[in-house]
């Protein structure tokens, strides 16, 4: 079966950075948009930011200039490299993946288990 599996996530003081990394594993035929999705107790999961297969790219406003996503070139792999981090980035952080899965053959949206960033002050 398809699985997305992250890592990368943890404890970082204010104005620190993380490197988040998500990779999707299974019989898979084309992968399409990537993206990371965050969600913080008590608030909607709200998208960060995404890119599709062609790189374009789109961001959360409250992370332009701070958040970089990016693929990998030969691999189904997206990553999120986070900067100048504040206590409000604190949320769990969820990749996600609409990809053809060889054995469904139609675009369908993945998630990942979901990887806690905490930003201290």
């Amino acid at each position: 079966q398809v699985q997305l599996v992250e890592s990368g996530g943890g404890l970082v003081q204010a104005g620190g950075s993380l490197r988040l990394s998500c990779a999707a594993s299974g019989i898979i035929f084309s992968i399409n948009d990537m993206g990371w999705y965050r969600q913080a107790p008590g608030k909607q999961r709200e998208l960060v930011a995404a890119i599709t297969s062609s790189g374009s790219t789109n961001y959360a406003d409250s992370v332009k200039g701070r958040f970089t996503i990016s693929r990998g070139n030969a691999k189904n792999t997206v990553y999120l490299q986070m900067n100048r981090l504040k206590p409000e980035d604190t949320a769990v952080y969820y990749c996600n993946a609409d990809l053809v899965a060889y054995s469904l053959g139609r675009s369908t949206g993945y998630w990942g288990q979901g990887t806690q960033v905490t930003v201290s002050s």
